[in-house]
């Protein structure tokens, strides 16, 4: 697995039962994964070469993120080195410019976009959302509609490298835009969608086709960071909740992705659901499924790329909800387990072996049961206990 995060050293446990020998790539020796992982090279993953060492010997090359350069699988693909998923399908989660032409080009409804070339053409993208509007509303375009785009505020993401918020920015002027390009990126324009909240859709697919789809969760952001999440979404309908998984499948299989998939969804006011993000690997939404399903995403991930049969996704109690823990000011993690533990024996507690820094995800907490607001009441108690906001 190249990438040393949590989400390699929850995958990496995930295969500990099915004795899965698991060789990491990591940044340094004090990633998360690379504190449990037994074969830890430590390298650069831009570095060819390295991709290279690190490769001989394994049977597939598996990711926890989404940032090797799409010419190095390329090359690695091209000496005979299984890699899941491909590039052909990576670079869809890699370049949002990619991804949204190409989920366009097989008719999966997104926000309306397009690739901006300064801040004047981000007012000209505003505009042109003005005057379609305006055409709506009116069957024409009214005299001066053009003008109505400056104030109307715009998102915009560099192509490649954003996550959790970073590489975002919602713009309401042409001075305002300026920020995004210094980056010295390509920059992709969206409209600001009028949403009701966000969704995920989680599906995985093997080699030879196989394909399971997770509940639809409800997938609760603050400041840009995902902060709980709430399986199955609670009352979404079941035609909706099935359109979402249908879809996500239907992108999985359309884009060659082998491994899990996220889809991040908007739910929009009227009763539609819009691809936000993809995400080629397991996902902070699907971080209940440690407890809550009867197959984890990362169980599912690994057997996935091993292309073993897939494991039943189904979850096991009627409500789990997820609550990242945060860092905050409140680094002793033992007094902070005694209290959650003896508060809710049935709290389920996964910490990240970081070191505890302001804002820093540093595990999540899962709940589960039969009262929704008992298991949110239960979760958020014990994250932010866990991170020092409350203390008794």
């Amino acid at each position: 697995m190249v990438g040393g995060g949590q989400l390699a050293r929850m995958t990496h446990e995930a295969g500990i039962p099915l004795g899965i020998r698991f060789k990491l790539l990591s940044d340094t020796p004090q990633d998360s994964a690379a504190q449990v992982a037994r074969d830890v090279v430590v390298g650069d993953y831009r570095d060819l070469d390295t991709l290279r060492a690190f490769a001989r010997g394994c049977d597939v090359i598996t990711f926890d993120h989404e940032h090797v350069p799409t010419g190095h699988l390329r090359a690695l693909e091209a000496e005979g080195i299984p890699v899941r998923p491909g590039p052909d399908a990576l670079v869809h989660a890699q370049d949002k410019g990619v991804m949204r032409a190409r989920l366009s080009e097989i008719g999966v409804p997104c926000p309306r976009h397009r690739i901006v070339a300064d801040p004047a053409d981000v007012m000209r993208f505003a505009r042109e959302g003005a005057a379609r509007e305006g055409a709506a509303r009116e069957g024409a375009v009214r005299e001066g509609e053009a003008r109505e785009g400056e104030g109307r505020p715009v998102v915009l993401k560099t192509v490649r490298g954003g996550y959790d918020g970073k590489g975002v920015w919602v713009v309401s002027s042409e001075a305002e835009a300026a920020e995004p390009f210094r980056a010295g990126v390509p920059v992709l324009a969206e409209e600001k969608v009028d949403y009701v909240r966000e969704l995920a859709a989680n599906v995985v697919r093997s080699p030879h086709g196989q394909a399971v789809a997770y509940p639809v969760v409800e997938s609760i952001q603050v400041d840009g960071v995902c902060d709980t999440v709430i399986a199955p979404a609670p009352g979404l309908s079941p035609e909706l909740s099935a359109h979402a998984q249908e879809m996500a499948l239907a992108i999985a299989g359309e884009l060659g992705v082998i491994g899990h998939l996220a889809v991040e969804l908007f739910e929009t006011r009227d009763g539609r659901v819009l691809v936000n993000e993809l995400a080629m690997r397991p996902h902070n939404s699907g971080h209940w499924t440690q407890d809550g399903a009867v197959t984890s995403q990362f169980a599912n991930h690994l057997r996935a790329v091993l292309d073993l049969p897939l494991g039943d996704p189904r979850p096991r109690a009627p409500w789990t909800v997820m609550a990242n823990v945060l860092g905050g000011d409140y680094p002793d993690m033992y007094q902070g387990y005694l209290h959650c533990m003896a508060r809710d024996p049935r709290l389920k507690i996964h910490m990240y072996g970081k070191d505890v820094k302001p804002g820093r995800k540093v595990g999540h907490v899962n709940t589960y049961g039969d009262d929704l607001a008992d298991v949110r009441e239960r979760a958020a108690h014990a994250a932010a206990y866990l991170r020092g906001t409350i203390t008794e």
